[in-house]
């Protein structure tokens, strides 16, 4: 299996509508089967998986996402103390002993939390805009 081959990518799509003259941005996440041959999914298991899918949907193009807990928790069909624990357990989470995911959270000027910066990292195979996701070796 050639390992540099990307298993996962998020991708946009701007549909143009003639009738009305609107413009639709879309984002999608494109998950290849190699990522399921290569163990990635296997290894992290479904939980990590779907949280990771749910926080790279608010991926911006250097990899950062803003999601809040509710946001997390509703796009997981869970309540929020659930979704933190999901949310821990992604970030604690190693493939060949590498992070997928980094969670950042800073204070204010003022002392206030702001809300956590979640980094999709290149080895989670999750690639937005012509970012490159990281060599993937089986685990």
């Amino acid at each position: 299996m050639n390992e540099s081959k990307r298993l996962i990518s998020v991708e946009s799509q701007t549909e143009y509508s003639v009738t009305s003259g609107a413009t639709e941005t879309r984002i999608f996440v494109k998950m290849y089967v190699d990522a399921a041959k290569a163990g990635l999914i296997a290894n992290m298991g479904a939980q990590n998986w779907t949280t990771l899918c749910v926080i790279a949907s608010f991926m911006d193009a250097a990899g950062n996402c803003y999601p809040t807990q509710e946001q997390i928790a509703r796009y997981l069909g869970v309540n929020r103390t659930t979704a933190n624990r999901h949310v821990r357990n992604l970030v604690n989470y190693r493939w060949n002993g590498r992070p997928v995911i980094r969670a950042v959270r800073d204070r204010t000027d003022k002392g206030t939390w702001q809300n956590t910066r979640y980094t999709v990292l290149p080895i989670s195979q999750l690639a937005i805009f012509d970012a490159e996701p990281a060599t993937l070796e089986s685990g």
